[in-house]
């Protein structure tokens, strides 16, 4: 038989939650329940109303599949039955196959149902990208980068905004919260034709509300001076750029893009708050992971993760080894969720391992 993704802890789980639902169902046929219990049983029912079928047609796929193994090995120990039924054989193998399938894609779904919910998934997210060893090679992989992830987005039909750009090809912000990503290839530049590695820095933060981070006056150091750059005259002229520092965590942004210094201070806030907010779940999720003594893949936040190799046409994600002969359609933004995919499914997996 197939493995199966859905670990005995997790059948366990789902097994209670399947029982809450039929117990919430039974309630509220009953109508014994006053108003205020009725409406958080619904509200609760509500929420289980997924899982509890998607674990049925798991529980009803995994028993037809042992029927139809135990069918096609008996066919096959008796010579007789399968030279009279070999179009019977064939259709259970098909059949088999079918729900192999399906299984996988159900297996999928629960384990999203299950994985914890993280407030974030819902919010905007601001995303930065900083060119790292390499010089111009790796400010030309920063911009090659942005444009892929533009195009991502654009698939997606998600809102991109362009908050800041620098020379650099990239904002200064808090280093712990980078993921490095390579990029081997043979630059314009280079005459001999030799493979120049460089590496870029992609943080992306959640953008949260004024509600989930609250930043006292108080606690900002707040700095103007004239912006640098291309611009025009007017940008070297008036004290509109903005270098803002909080004070308790060291953390500081620099704004500079609008020519307006009250549009600087606000953008420049918008990404302190993004990047005391990931502050604070990182240390969340560290105290997680060191609760079960295990290091995940995103723990070491400076690790080398992704590596992009022109002169193989290979895309390499280190954290799950996942290699894909792809590199055109990833950076153009069409094929990135073949990589993305993969990865979303590890880490559900991984939040599911602390269920016992």
């Amino acid at each position: 038989l197939p493995s199966t993704r859905i670990t005995e802890p997790l059948e366990k789980r789902l097994i209670q939650l399947t029982q809450r639902h039929d117990s919430l169902l039974s309630q509220l046929n009953d109508n014994t329940l006053n108003s205020k219990e009725l409406t958080e049983a619904s509200k609760e029912l509500s929420t289980l109303s997924s899982v509890h079928s998607l674990f049925t047609d798991w529980q009803k796929g995994t028993n037809d599949l042992v029927q139809l193994h135990d069918l096609l090995y008996t066919t096959q120990d008796s010579k007789t039955d399968l030279q009279e039924d070999e179009e019977m054989l064939e259709l259970a193998k098909e059949e088999f196959t079918e729900i192999t399938e399906r299984l996988k894609q159900v297996e999928k779904e629960l384990i999203t149902e299950l994985a914890p919910k993280d407030t974030a998934d819902e919010a905007s997210a601001i995303l930065e990208i900083r060119a790292g060893a390499g010089g111009d090679e790796a400010a030309l992989f920063s911009a090659d980068m942005s444009r892929m992830y533009e195009r991502f987005a654009q698939l997606h039909r998600w809102k991109w905004e362009i908050l800041a750009k620098s020379e650099d090809a990239g904002l200064k912000g808090i280093k712990t919260n980078n993921h490095n990503f390579s990029v081997q290839r043979v630059p314009s530049t280079e005459s001999q034709g030799r493979i120049h590695t460089s590496t870029i820095t992609v943080a992306i933060l959640p953008q949260p509300t004024e509600v989930d981070v609250q930043i006292k006056d108080s606690d900002l150091r707040i700095d103007v001076y004239r912006a640098s750059g291309a611009g025009g005259q007017h940008v070297n002229t008036t004290d509109s750029a903005v270098r803002m520092t909080h004070i308790p965590t060291g953390l500081v942004v620099a704004m500079q893009d609008e020519r307006s210094q009250h549009k600087n201070k606000a953008k420049a806030l918008k990404v302190l708050r993004a990047k005391i907010y990931e502050m604070e779940r990182e240390k969340t999720n560290s105290a997680r992971r060191n609760s079960r003594n295990k290091q995940i893949g995103s723990g070491d936040r400076s690790e080398k993760i992704r590596t992009y190799n022109f002169p193989q046409n290979r895309v390499t994600d280190h954290r799950i080894n996942l290699t894909l002969y792809e590199l055109e359609p990833i950076l153009s933004g069409d094929g990135l969720s073949r990589v993305i995919e993969p990865l979303q499914e590890h880490y559900l997996s991984e939040s599911l391992l602390d269920i016992e």
